[in-house]
């Protein structure tokens, strides 16, 4: 359901979003746009629950469904949606597969009331919760990590006194990496993992509170950014304000690398750091290491731009924009077939001949997976006359799994871990390649710690 250029990218598992107003005006609109500034982060299916929490018949109205959030939403049915608290959610599926089923938000009834929440990340110890709740006659064979998590925060309300207890329980047992935001008829909680490995941001417009995976998100809706939430915070959002609890978090942060390389839109700010700027800085590590006589730096649109502009800027060779790039090409609903992956780029992709004919180019991109789509545009860039094209990555090559809501499965799929870099410089076509140094981080986000276990297998939870 992604467009087929991007097949040969990792991709984050989704993005998150939830708003509450105790004024009570209406939130599906905000929730709408906050979606739409998070679509990079998943495309496959979007979904909003809102609640009225001033009404005295309290119900969750939840709507989702397969496509962008502009084809899931159309003008009628945001005005169906009424009420001054809610969530929503875009997805990539790395888990579970790509059906209506298994769109968020997951909106549960439960002895104690309704429940509904949005989810990222990857729950590592999912398999051994839903066993114990199989055995209680909860969960079902085919449950979700969400599922899963909604169904032990349930369990959890129900001997709890709040919905904020029952998270902070729930929370207390789980693994993994994840942001998740959770709504009962009168309260919003939000919560990410210890390790901080995904993001969630705080933020406010006038007395309305609002939580999402990007500061983008929050400034699209006219709010202003107050914090990142903190790993393992649990913040709850009522008519009286705004609570926090602190028990879960401890040392030993690991924040995904990858969100500035390559998941966050560039106009984010996550942990305190630009992403545009820690992109940038990669690029300029990469020229400060590099000899090529070249003529000019270009980058893969969108991602690798602003670390070509980067490389430019240390290498004093000049940036030059050399594609086109077709923003409008539908979706495949169907898993791409290898002639589709092959038309891919010809179809995302145009290069503007008169820039590229007999020039010695540098290009630049944020990472190499498998190696398809670069072997695709090296070859536009030759048919177009280009004399040379030296490929350089902004991030160290792909080596391990993720295991923390990344669709990268096993290292086999990885042409860095089967493959030399000579090997790879060769299948891909290119004059020559080289890549991020590990050590370069420190200059992208200075002292931030991180998760960087997709380059040198060192996970977190070791």
């Amino acid at each position: 359901m992604e467009n087929l250029i991007s097949v040969d990218k990792l991709h984050e598992e989704c993005g998150v979003f939830g708003i509450y107003a105790p004024e009570g005006e209406n939130v599906a609109e905000d929730i709408y746009c906050g979606l739409t500034a998070l679509q990079h982060r998943g495309q496959e299916s979007a979904g909003m629950s809102v609640s009225d929490t001033g009404s005295p018949e309290i119900n969750l109205i939840t709507k989702k469904g397969m496509g962008l959030v502009s084809e899931v939403f159309d003008k009628k049915i945001l005005e169906s949606l009424k009420g001054n608290a809610g969530l929503g959610h875009v997805r990539y599926s790395t888990t579970g597969e790509s059906v209506v089923e298994n769109a968020q938000p997951i909106a549960m009834n439960y002895i104690k009331g309704t429940l509904s929440l949005v989810h990222n990340g990857n729950i590592v110890n999912a398999s051994e919760i839903k066993k114990e709740q199989m055995y209680r006659g909860q969960a079902h064979y085919t449950s979700t990590d969400s599922e899963v998590l909604a169904y032990e925060i349930i369990s959890n309300r129900v001997k709890t006194n709040s919905i904020e207890e029952a998270v902070i329980k729930t929370a207390g047992r789980l693994k993994g990496g994840y942001a998740v935001i959770v709504m009962s008829p009168r309260k919003l909680v939000g919560f990410r993992d210890p390790f901080g490995i995904k993001p969630l941001i705080l933020g406010k417009r006038d007395n309305t509170y609002i939580l999402a995976s990007e500061s983008a998100a929050i400034i699209s809706i006219g709010g202003e950014i107050i914090r990142d939430v903190l790993p393992g915070e649990v913040i709850s959002i009522t008519p009286e304000g705004k609570k926090s609890d602190r028990s879960l978090c401890r040392e030993g942060e690991a924040h995904c690398i990858f969100e500035y390389i390559y998941f966050a839109r560039s106009d984010s700010v996550i942990d305190g750091i630009e992403v545009h700027d820690a992109r940038s800085k990669a690029g300029q590590c990469l020229a400060k290491r590099d000899n090529i006589d070249a003529d000019l730096v270009t980058g893969v649109p969108d991602s690798g731009l602003a670390a070509a502009e980067g490389y430019a800027k240390e290498s004093g060779i000049p940036f030059a924009f050399i594609f086109h790039k077709n923003s409008y090409i539908g979706r495949s609903f169907i898993k791409p077939t290898d002639k589709e992956r092959q038309t891919a780029v010809h179809m995302k992709l145009s290069v503007l001949n008169t820039r590229v004919k007999d020039k010695r180019i540098i290009l630049i991109d944020d990472s190499i997976v498998r190696g398809n789509t670069m072997r695709q545009i090296i070859e536009l860039l030759r048919q177009a006359g280009a004399k040379e094209v030296h490929v350089r990555i902004s991030s160290p090559p792909f080596l391990h799994p993720c295991f923390y809501g990344t669709d990268v499965p096993n290292s086999r799929e990885l042409i860095a871990a089967e493959h030399s870099d000579e090997d790879v410089r060769k299948s891909i076509g290119a004059d020559s390649l080289s890549y991020l140094k590990i050590s370069d981080f420190k200059a992208m986000v200075g002292d931030l710690p991180l998760c960087k276990a997709c380059f040198d297998g060192v996970y977190p939870d070791n």
